[in-house]
């Protein structure tokens, strides 16, 4: 999905301390513009992990990632005058991912958090590489970073290699230039915004593509997604709720109180808010009809898990952005030096909560669509089938849900896990992996399709609203007045495809969100 990068610089700062960071804040930089700095105690923090990786090399101790080769290539000791070189041969060798190239937005997500895995001050880098990571988020130049290479562990090393070539002025970078992005040889970009090309040292190399950086960005994306699709997801049932003329009942927070879960709980308040002072509810009081199909009735029970599940990958992300996620890690007190080889960089957390949040993706699309169905069905609706204005001769909304339904097929085959799909590397040293780079990237897919899903069911439900004689819940009749701003009524069968679309990027990009004031 497009989203419009704002320069609102002046709105936002944010300040890298290694611990604070937000996941707010890597959205922001990628789609907002937002200005980084770096803080005191983080540079200071730098300057004595470096002076412990100094103090390692001018004893001549073999320590791995200093003075040694990677992987399997551990046990090879480097000699002093070829460190440098051996962190620019990291570089060049593990920068050779393939695929579609990562949107920029998400690169500048990536610098960011690896910027801040540095200021934690273990990785053993000098303050200027992080500073010169910062200087380029500020000025918008971002390495082109081929997607796929990355396997979840030892860090996304083929991505970030790609973007560590851009900080030593090789290969082809995005610049932005009038809110478009505009290619350019790394070393030209660098060159034009005043700034000099890293001259890479012991260690370095290996801390900046040692991490899960790509992985949580993409991770980032896919909680700030769902949190907008699963308030969605809340609104659009309650519209179809009241497009049906179905009971309020279900809603009722005795009934949720019964079975605290939390998740479910805040779903079924959220839809039993948007339906009050429906007088659509108030002309069915005495109907015969006793319940309402699971989709509608059990939509807190569907919704409310995703809800649980958000807040807990939530938890851990924030954890994971201000986290030292790359090997070894530098530990000092400024005269005793420990270098901890450990396997922080490896992604099952973020691989398994993507994966699961994919699988949330599916479900909140199924029962979408089960809505869906049920609207197009006279029986239900009580409205022509289809919601079309003359049957037969028109078909209404039929392909909608035919769109939904395509929809959920694509999601059934990016719900499969990921995880499970561990393949050994690196001479059998590497011998479990996450995949969280597929897993992650797979989610923010899964996303963009389930925004679709649910923008079909609010224009069919904002359809059959416009047809009832009765006032729907104030919450609902705000939405539907939303939508309407998005979707003309229909008066006769036209192509809606830029019309869906537009719908489902609002979604995406919080609109609906901010018009509810959540």
């Amino acid at each position: 999905m497009l989203r419009v990068m704002r320069n609102t610089m002046d709105e936002h700062v944010i300040v890298l301390d290694g611990s604070s960071l937000e996941i707010r804040d890597v959205f922001d930089v990628g789609y907002s513009g937002a200005e980084v700095k770096i803080a005191e105690s983080a540079l200071e923090a730098m300057t004595v992990s470096r002076s412990a990786v100094m103090r390692i090399l001018e004893s001549d101790e073999v320590v791995y990632g200093i003075n040694t080769g990677f992987g399997a290539l551990s046990r090879v000791t480097i000699e002093h005058d070829q460190l440098e070189e051996l962190q620019y041969n990291l570089i060049r060798s593990h920068a050779c991912g393939v695929g579609e190239r990562m949107d920029p937005e998400h690169v500048l997500m990536m610098m960011l958090i690896r910027a801040n895995t540095l200021a934690k001050g273990h990785s053993g880098c000098r303050p200027e590489v992080t500073e010169l990571l910062v200087a380029m988020i500020n000025a918008r130049i971002v390495p082109v970073v081929p997607r796929i290479g990355s396997l979840g562990a030892s860090g996304d090393l083929a991505p970030l290699s790609h973007m560590a070539l851009g900080l030593i002025g090789e290969g082809e970078c995005n610049v932005l230039n009038n809110e478009l992005w505009e290619s350019e040889s790394a070393a030209t970009a660098l060159e034009q915004a005043g700034l000099e090309p890293l001259v890479l040292q012991a260690k370095e190399g290996l801390s900046l593509i040692n991490g899960t950086s790509q992985m949580c960005a993409y991770l980032s994306i896919c909680v700030t997604n769902l949190d907008h699709l699963i308030l969605a997801a809340d609104a659009s049932a309650a519209c179809s709720v009241e497009a049906i003329f179905g009971s309020h009942a279900p809603f009722d927070q005795r009934v949720h109180n019964a079975r605290p879960q939390r998740g479910q709980s805040i779903s079924a308040a959220r839809i039993s808010s948007l339906l009050k002072g429906s007088k659509i509810n108030e002309s069915h009081a005495d109907c015969e009809r006793v319940q309402d199909a699971y989709s509608f009735r059990c939509s807190p029970q569907v919704h409310g898990p995703v809800i649980d599940l958000l807040l807990e990958t939530r938890r851990m992300l924030k954890i994971e952005i201000n986290s030292a996620t790359d090997n070894p890690l530098i530990f000092t007190d400024g005269s005793n030096d420990e270098v901890i080889s450990g396997g922080n960089f490896h992604g099952q957390n973020l691989s398994l909560a993507a994966d699961a949040l994919a699988l949330s993706c599916h479900e909140l699309a199924s029962i979408s669509e089960r809505r869906i169905n049920q609207i197009m069905d006279p029986q239900w609706s009580k409205q022509n089938a289809f919601l079309s204005n003359r049957e037969g001769l028109e078909s209404g909304l039929m392909i909608i849900q035919y769109v939904a339904a395509a929809l959920i097929s694509e999601l059934q085959l990016l719900s499969n896990p990921v995880t499970t799909s561990n393949v050994p590397v690196s001479l059998g040293k590497e011998d479990h992996v996450s995949m969280g780079a597929t897993s992650t990237f797979r989610t923010v897919r899964s996303t963009e399709l389930l925004s679709q899903v649910i923008a079909n069911e609010m224009i069919c439900s904002a359809e059959a609203l416009g047809r009832i004689d009765y006032r729907a819940g104030i919450g609902v009749t705000h939405i539907t007045d939303w939508i309407r701003s998005y979707i003309p009524p229909l008066t006769s069968d036209r192509t809606m495809t830029a019309e869906c679309e537009e719908l489902s990027s609002a979604l995406l990009n919080g609109d609906l969100s901010s018009n509810l004031g959540d």
